[in-house]
């Protein structure tokens, strides 16, 4: 993996003084979580996917996931006291996070959302997660990330 340049996830880590490791594996054709764990040499149940979510109340929420895992979005629901949720529509992500569809990252979205990493996150060292830009990863330790971004750990993942 070459060394990239700096994406807005990496300064907001940096202006925090977070510990983190960038990887960059663009030009690998991997598209899917899945194949980004592979490129990365990583077990897919470390490296997360970010996903954006609308409850019945209007409110937007965050879910990191492990790349191999589905959303269960009753189980989600449930996690942050929604009736129900939703996935948001793919051409809403740009404009209310500033991310694109495959490079969301929990770091640096325009304004905080509540967010959920999924349990297993709990009980790992360091997770995988975008750095922000499609063909970027940053690999850090669950405690460190959440000191800058809030979030619960609770079962979100379907069985």
């Amino acid at each position: 993996m070459k060394k990239q340049e700096k994406t807005n996830v990496m300064r907001i880590l940096d202006q925090h003084g977070i510990p983190y490791q960038s990887y960059d594996y663009s030009g690998t054709g991997a598209v899917g979580g899945t194949e980004v764990a592979e490129v990365l040499g990583e077990d897919p149940a470390h490296v997360f996917k970010t996903l954006v979510t609308v409850g019945k109340s209007g409110q937007h929420y965050v879910f990191d996931i492990p790349v191999a895992e589905e959303l269960d979005l009753k189980k989600a629901a449930a996690a942050v006291g929604e009736k129900s949720i939703a996935m948001i529509r793919a051409k809403e992500l740009l404009p209310l996070t500033g991310y694109v569809h495959g490079g969301c990252s929990p770091v640096g979205m325009k304004k905080p959302f509540p967010t959920v990493f999924h349990l297993t996150a709990e009980s790992l060292n360091m997770v995988f997660v975008s750095a922000g830009r499609i063909g970027s990863q940053i690999e850090v330790a669950p405690g460190d990330l959440q000191k800058i971004v809030p979030f619960s750990y609770a079962d979100v993942c379907v069985d």
